[in-house]
C-alpha cells in the first residue's frame, strides 16, 4: 500500500496524489486570474492543506489523516512551475 493525499481549498478536497508534489498540482484547478497565489492563500476560509492517509482504502474507510500539512502559496507555485515544466 502507498500513501494517498489529498489536498482542500476552502475545505472541498479539490484533488489527490500519491506523493505530495502530484497532490500540490492539484491546486491548478483554483488558480486565481491573476496569478496572486499569496492574496489568494491568505483569503478568508482558503486554508490551503493536504492531508496525508496510510492508503487509498484508508481514505475510502474515513480513517483519519495521519498528517494534515499546512500548504504555502509557495508551494503551491513552485509545484505548478514543474507541472508546466
Amino acid at each position: 500500500m502507498t500513501a494517498f493525499l489529498e489536498a482542500f481549498w476552502h475545505g472541498e478536497g479539490i484533488g489527490d496524489g500519491g506523493d505530495l508534489e502530484e497532490a500540490l498540482q492539484a491546486y491548478v484547478e483554483v488558480k486565481p486570474d491573476d496569478d496572486d497565489w499569496p492574496a489568494a492563500c491568505a483569503a478568508e476560509g482558503a486554508e490551503p492543506r493536504i492531508e496525508r492517509f496510510a492508503s487509498f482504502e484508508a481514505y475510502l474507510d474515513n480513517e483519519d489523516a495521519l498528517e494534515v500539512i499546512p500548504v504555502s502559496a509557495q508551494m503551491i507555485v513552485d509545484a505548478l512551475a514543474q507541472r508546466s515544466a
